[in-house]
């Protein structure tokens, strides 16, 4: 006999809902938006590739802006930016005013003498700027592709680690040279020249937002304690995701010897690792199933932070840094795409600036916590003495413990939303 796929009883709730979306399925549609071209889909992968090379380039330069708050906006606004998306008609302006008091920001910025000015301008200014420019390209690329959605979206998300390996030499070039009071100047005219094009190529598809009304209720009957869960696995796998990007160097120097510029070149390679690892798993999730391969990334970066990081000599380490680039650039290319898959095209941008909003929260508390448990330390394997060495790998272990459980716990969320995703749809399916 042919094998079936178990099938899940529907409460009342999913019965309501899907009488619901069958009613409103009754009613001829209308849909004035013809396919995508080609021309256009290329187009819009370079605006989104640009736009979070540059982002998530200038957030990975700590040494300059205030990067945890700045960086913990642009995920965090995302859950007053996409109320902006569907109230305005025209996504290219709410695109280029984010892209503008971005810019402004940082202009600003150049030209303060105290720290709370840097608190308005290249924390405040600069993070809601960002996420006005991140989410409207990130709410809109998704509805424009079907079977390759997981591919298109690694493309774009490679550009996080694109934007690291070149924005941390250009800004240090363009520090030794200028001074970071022009350094700033400059990167602020770059973001939003920029930004021009790249606003340019957004528009909104008019079957995405006809879809919204008539099956809305589907998602908030049936799948609120799905988000409940995708919700709190972001939120760990945030804060799990950042510890290592804010003390790999740190580790690399203090525990390993390793100079600055060995710790530096491990970072970049993490980084080339990570952006080739966005598109990679975006092409297995379209094959092997989405849901699936974010469930695996989430448990084998928690795997490559117990097995590789903890207490590792220099060989390990760096297995770890490829390793950890793989999983995590995975996990974070996958999330777009299975918010679309869970709760569909039509629901993607009210879901996804909840999640980014969980997910910038999460980023706030990773570091710090870690920072905490880590204490202070001398930098540099010539300055720390043999007892000192070892009570810092001893607290360097105890980051890399929580630093896992944060991302055990948050792959045991994930494999939970997708075992409620066949209860919801009413059917297991491997493929998913």
């Amino acid at each position: 006999m042919p094998r079936t796929a178990p099938h899940f009883p529907m409460s009342s709730i999913e019965l309501q809902a899907r009488e619901h979306t069958s009613s409103s399925a009754s009613a001829p549609a209308v849909d004035d938006d013809p396919p995508p071209t080609r021309a256009y889909q290329a187009l819009l992968l370079l605006s989104g590739f640009m736009m979070i090379l540059h982002i998530i380039g200038i957030n990975s330069v700590f040494g300059i802006f205030q990067g945890t708050i700045g960086s913990g906006l642009t995920w965090s606004g995302g859950i007053f930016v996409n109320p902006l998306i569907t109230r305005f008609k025209s996504v290219k302006l709410v695109t280029f005013a984010g892209a503008a008091i971005m810019s402004l920001g940082l202009l600003l910025a150049s030209y303060c003498n105290a720290l709370w000015q840097l608190f308005l301008t290249q924390a405040l200014m600069y993070g809601l700027g960002s996420s006005m420019y991140y989410f409207p390209i990130m709410s809109i690329a998704p509805t424009y592709f079907d079977r390759h959605r997981g591919f298109a979206m690694g493309i774009i998300l490679s550009g996080a680690g694109i934007g690291g390996l070149i924005m941390a030499p250009v800004l240090q070039i363009l520090l030794d040279r200028y001074g970071i009071r022009p350094a700033l100047r400059i990167l602020a005219g770059w973001n939003f020249a920029v930004s021009i094009p790249v606003s340019a190529v957004i528009r909104r598809r008019a079957s995405a937002t006809g879809a919204r009304q008539s099956t809305g209720l589907n998602m908030a009957l049936v799948k609120r304690g799905t988000f409940v869960y995708q919700a709190m696995g972001a939120f760990l796998q945030a804060a799990g995701n950042v510890i290592p990007l804010y003390y790999m160097t740190s580790y690399s120097t203090s525990v390993l010897a390793y100079p600055r510029s060995t710790a530096s070149l491990l970072l970049s390679l993490n980084s080339a690792v990570n952006s080739i690892a966005r598109i990679l798993m975006g092409v297995l999730a379209d094959t092997a199933g989405r849901q699936n391969t974010i469930v695996i990334s989430a448990f084998l970066s928690a795997l490559s932070v117990f097995a590789l990081w903890y207490s590792a000599p220099r060989a390990r380490f760096i297995a770890f840094v490829v390793m950890y680039g793989i999983y995590a650039g995975g996990y974070n290319a996958l999330v777009p795409t299975t918010i679309t898959e869970i709760y569909g095209v039509e629901n993607y941008a009210r879901v996804n600036g909840a999640v980014y909003f969980v997910r910038g929260m999460g980023s706030l508390m990773g570091a710090p916590v870690a920072g905490a448990l880590l204490g202070s330390h001398a930098r540099g394997g010539a300055t720390v003495g043999m007892v000192d060495l070892r009570g810092l790998k001893a607290r360097f272990e105890h980051v890399v413990l929580y630093d896992g459980v944060l991302l055990l716990l948050a792959g045991m969320c994930m494999a939970y939303v997708r075992w409620l995703d066949a209860r919801d749809k009413g059917v297991w399916r491997w493929k998913a």
